[in-house]
């Protein structure tokens, strides 16, 4: 395996891994939101965009 090859390879890789990462993150982080989201609605509070229960 040439130099370069060994370069462009190393490359994905480190993208790969990176892109992995994010996902990841986005994941974890939707989950503590939806979580969080469960907990104050839980607490009674309501979303500005719950027109439903407004007495507007």
């Amino acid at each position: 395996m040439s130099a370069h090859a060994l370069y462009v390879a190393a490359a994905y890789g480190v993208s790969a891994l990176a892109i992995a990462g994010l996902i990841v993150w986005i994941l974890v982080d939707q989950r503590a939101r939806k979580r969080e989201l469960a907990e104050l609605e839980a607490a009674g509070h309501r979303r500005r965009s719950d027109r439903s229960g407004a007495a507007a």
